[in-house]
């Protein structure tokens, strides 16, 4: 009969798995205004967006072959589309003032 071995103690058994956290501590220095600002950079923010499922996998194709995050291929298209858009409309300004004129709340 072989012995169980027990190294994590009481703790273990009971559920108390808190294991120590390796490596530099994030640090956030940015001021977080909305849920979806949490844990992302300096400018950034998550966004849900429902989009064409060809158009996503070539963006994913675009990503894994030019060795970029997905987030950062998105954004090279975003950033892309408006040069092109203010090129030929003129520069948006503040795009707050542009959302919010409309706004139902």
């Amino acid at each position: 009969m072989s012995k169980k071995d027990f190294k994590g103690g009481l703790g273990s058994l009971l559920g108390d798995n808190q294991k120590s956290k390796r490596g530099r501590p994030k640090t956030q220095t940015k001021e977080v205004t909305s849920t979806s600002q949490e844990g992302t950079k300096e400018n950034e923010t998550r966004a849900t967006f429902i989009v064409n499922e060809n158009v996503l996998a070539k963006i994913k194709a675009i990503s894994k072959l030019e060795g970029f995050q997905y987030k950062n291929t998105v954004n090279e298209a975003f950033t892309r589309f408006i040069k092109e858009y203010e090129k030929k409309k003129g520069t948006i300004g503040d795009p707050g003032a542009i959302i919010n004129k409309n706004s139902i709340l």
